[in-house]
């Protein structure tokens, strides 16, 4: 009887833990209207269809791990519109490395964007109507990455402007300490130096450097035998800040089953710190530094 118990709770438990990048996506769209609904509350115009041009990807494949860092991204967004309304930034949550990420964390991630929704809701006095969708079939991880990124675009109208340099410079910064901590993981002597400065470098710049970083992890993917993806259709000739970040992005996200294969997955990528005043050139010159330690590594061991 005993093991009868046992064997229905771990079945009801394994049950209970199958969400569906479905389930997610349409998690994804409760933000949606959450955000929509303020920016009608705010009188802010926008043009829905030139947006949804423009947040788009068709020939990507994401895997959840990108879509979770999308759902970071949205956090950051929150504490800017939060800032702008005079309260207390928040300190978006990380996560431990692992080599394949599960929607149920992807989930979690949504359910983060919607908390911290709420409270500024409450805290703003603004009364809010209760959302409910459909239920969706047949999703994937790029339709969730697909609908986060439209909703990324949403808050750039909600917060009047997209994300600064400032911002892009902080998440360059973790994939510093990100690489820094498989270098040690490794017992590579890191004898790096920064990159000759570029004065008066621009975004496009950046996203050369960040497409090259992305290139060289993605060579350490296939030596370990983690699955690469083909991101070339996020590449712009002509980038604005925001292209840059979201390269950002997926470098960070990329990094995490690496770090979880050297055996790195207790060692979650620190927060971001706050900066000011930073300019392309900052980012351009963070992101060659980033590619000198990479060219380090050679290739990857289990530890």
């Amino acid at each position: 009887m005993r093991k009868i118990v046992l064997l229905l709770f771990v079945s009801v438990t394994l049950w209970a833990n199958r969400i569906t990048p479905s389930e997610v996506y349409a998690e994804s769209m409760i933000i949606r209207q959450h955000v929509e609904f303020l920016l009608d509350y705010y009188k802010i115009m926008y043009n829905p269809e030139e947006i949804a041009k423009r947040t788009r990807f068709t020939r990507t494949k994401f895997q959840p791990r990108n879509v979770w860092q999308r759902g970071y991204e949205l956090l950051v967004k929150i504490n800017i519109l939060r800032e702008s309304h005079g309260l207390s930034r928040i300190e978006p949550v990380g996560m431990e490395p692992v080599e394949k990420l599960n929607p149920d964390m992807v989930y979690g991630q949504t359910q983060r964007v919607l908390a911290e929704l709420r409270i500024f809701e409450v805290r703003l006095g603004i009364k809010v109507p209760h959302f409910t969708v459909k239920k969706f079939y047949h999703k994937t991880p790029s339709d969730v990455y697909n609908s986060l990124t439209y909703i990324s675009a949403l808050f750039d109208q909600l917060n009047h402007s997209e994300l600064s340099p400032s911002y892009v410079f902080a998440e360059a910064m973790r994939i510093y300490d990100d690489l820094t901590m498989i270098l040690q993981k490794l017992n590579i002597k890191d004898n790096t130096i920064p990159t000759v400065r570029k004065e008066g470098a621009t975004p496009s710049d950046s996203m050369k450097r960040s497409i090259l970083v992305l290139e060289s992890i993605q060579r350490l993917q296939r030596d370990a035998g983690i699955e690469s993806i083909d991101f070339s259709e996020l590449y712009k000739k002509e980038a604005s800040p925001s292209d840059v970040y979201t390269i950002i992005g997926i470098i960070l996200a990329e990094l995490q089953p690496i770090k979880a294969y050297v055996g790195l997955t207790n060692k979650v990528t620190p927060s971001a710190i706050k900066y000011n005043k930073k300019v392309p050139a900052d980012i351009e010159q963070l992101m060659g530094w980033n590619l000198r330690k990479l060219s380090l590594i050679s290739s990857l061991r289990r530890r």
